[in-house]
Formats: C-alpha cells, sequence, structure tokens
C-alpha cells in the first residue's frame, strides 16, 4: 500500500517539476515583477498556445499517451521530456524507498523524508542545466538551507553530531575542490552553478570518503556520455557538456548504494 503511495506521488511530482521548471526558465525573460508566472500556483498551460490544461490533460504520463504527444487544442507536439520526467521522478522514488540505506525508524523516516524533498529539486536542476546550461540559484540555495537545517536537527535531536560534521567537511570539501578548479581554468573546464551545486552534494554525500567516490562517479558517466555523443576529439574539445546532472546522478548513487559499492570494492582488494 505504501509503495502505491510512492509511485503515485512520484508521478505527480514529476509533472509537478515539468511546470515548476518551465515557469522557473519563462520568468527569467520576464523583467516586470507583476507579469511573473506564479511556481506554486495558476493553471497548466500549453507551452506552445498557452491554453489553460483541464484536468485531463494532466494525468501523468496516461494524458501524453492518449493525446499521442499533442496538445488537445493546437495539435503542436508536445516534447517527451513531460512523460519522461514523470516516470523518472516515479522510478527514483521507488529506488528511494525500496533501496533507503536506513532502517524505516523515526530517524530512517526523517531521513528519507529529507532526501524526497531534496531529490525533487536535484531533478529540477538536472532538466534545467540539460536544457539550458544553467543551475539556478533560486534552487540551489534554498536546497543547501534545507539540509543544513536537517543535518542540525538530527545533530540535536538524535544526538548525530559525527554525521553532521562529516557532511559538513564533505560539502566544504567539494566546493573548495571546484572552486579551485574554476578559478585555475577560468571558468572553461567547469561553471559557478557547479562550484554552488557540489556543496549541497557533499552534504548529501555523507562523509568526504562518498563525496570523492561522487566525484568519481560523475566524471566516468561525464566522459562515458561525452564520448558516445560527440566521438570526434576537435568537437569534444570545443563541446560545453552540463556536468550538474552527471554529478546528481553520482549523488542519487552514492546515497543509495554507497556503502554497498564500497564494500564491494573492499572485497576485490581483499
Amino acid at each position: 500500500m505504501f509503495l502505491l503511495i510512492i509511485i503515485i506521488l512520484g508521478l505527480c511530482l514529476g509533472s509537478f517539476l515539468n511546470a515548476f521548471v518551465y515557469r522557473l526558465h519563462e520568468n527569467t525573460k520576464i523583467k516586470s515583477r507583476t507579469r511573473k508566472l506564479s511556481i506554486t500556483r495558476g493553471r497548466s498551460i500549453c507551452p506552445s498556445c498557452k491554453h489553460v490544461l483541464g484536468p485531463m490533460d494532466l494525468v501523468p504520463v496516461l494524458s501524453w499517451i492518449l493525446l499521442r504527444g499533442k496538445c488537445r487544442y493546437c495539435h503542436k507536439p508536445i516534447s517527451i521530456q513531460y512523460p519522461l520526467v514523470e516516470l523518472l521522478t516515479c522510478v527514483l522514488f521507488i529506488a528511494s524507498y525500496l533501496y533507503w540505506p536506513l532502517q524505516l525508524n523515526g530517524f530512517g523516516i526523517i531521513g528519507l523524508i529529507a532526501w524526497l524533498i531534496v531529490l525533487l529539486g536535484l531533478i529540477a536542476l538536472s532538466i534545467y542545466d540539460f536544457r539550458w546550461m544553467e543551475l539556478p540559484n533560486k534552487v540551489v540555495f534554498p536546497l543547501i538551507y534545507l539540509y543544513s537545517v536537517y543535518l542540525v536537527y538530527i545533530a540535536i535531536f538524535y544526538h548525530a553530531f559525527h554525521h553532521a560534521l562529516l557532511s559538513f567537511l564533505a560539502g566544504l570539501i567539494l566546493f573548495v575542490l571546484f572552486y579551485a578548479i574554476f578559478q585555475l581554468s577560468q571558468a572553461k573546464w567547469i561553471g559557478g552553478g557547479d562550484v554552488k551545486l557540489v556543496f549541497l552534494l557533499g552534504l548529501l554525500s555523507g562523509s568526504p570518503v562518498m563525496a570523492f567516490l561522487l566525484v568519481f562517479i560523475a566524471s566516468l558517466l561525464g566522459t562515458g556520455y561525452a564520448l558516445i555523443l560527440y566521438p570526434m576529439k576537435g568537437k569534444l574539445m570545443h563541446t560545453k557538456i552540463p556536468f550538474g546532472p552527471f554529478l546528481i546522478l553520482a549523488t542519487i548513487t552514492v546515497v543509495l548504494f554507497g556503502a554497498k559499492l564500497l564494500s564491494w570494492y573492499s572485497g576485490l582488494l581483499g
């Protein structure tokens, strides 16, 4: 029963993320504060004709399939991003519930809830970075604040001082490392958004060891993506690739499976 709730919640929140990312980006084009789209209020609209969508247009995944990927009103194609984000959010919610590394008691449940809230922000950042090569501060900074409050909370009420300290240390190490790369490369290798993002991801990793594992996995994913998408060396050298989504995917891997990966690697070393 609880798994069914997780599935429905993941699909519905995935639909919300699509609207959230769209409105967040549209607001960057509008200079007047009075004309900006509300992030949390207002009806969903078609990105092409701006027609207000009805309830039958907003059923996650199913509406896109039944409408054959086209708007009911203007018949223009609706990006496959919408059902993919809904499915991705659902899958990540299920994986987080099934593979959560802590027991689902009081402490574990609070940690899972905090993680799922932050996970929504991470998915939104991944979409935004893939589409527009930016990591907006309006998402990154609230997530840093939220997770920092969570770490302080568990340190005080669950006496998890050691975990909170290691998490903040991991965030600081990644921030210093990426800031140094940012400065030395004059923003050619990574962007300023990545520098702010990795502080959050370091907090989520939980320790410096997990933070370095995160960077290692992200580097492998980013390199693999570049080699598959841009096989020509000349093109690789002059093409920008968003690194944020790979950092985020690596973070999800480390949070859910990091301990198992380290245990497996230790086993290989005997």
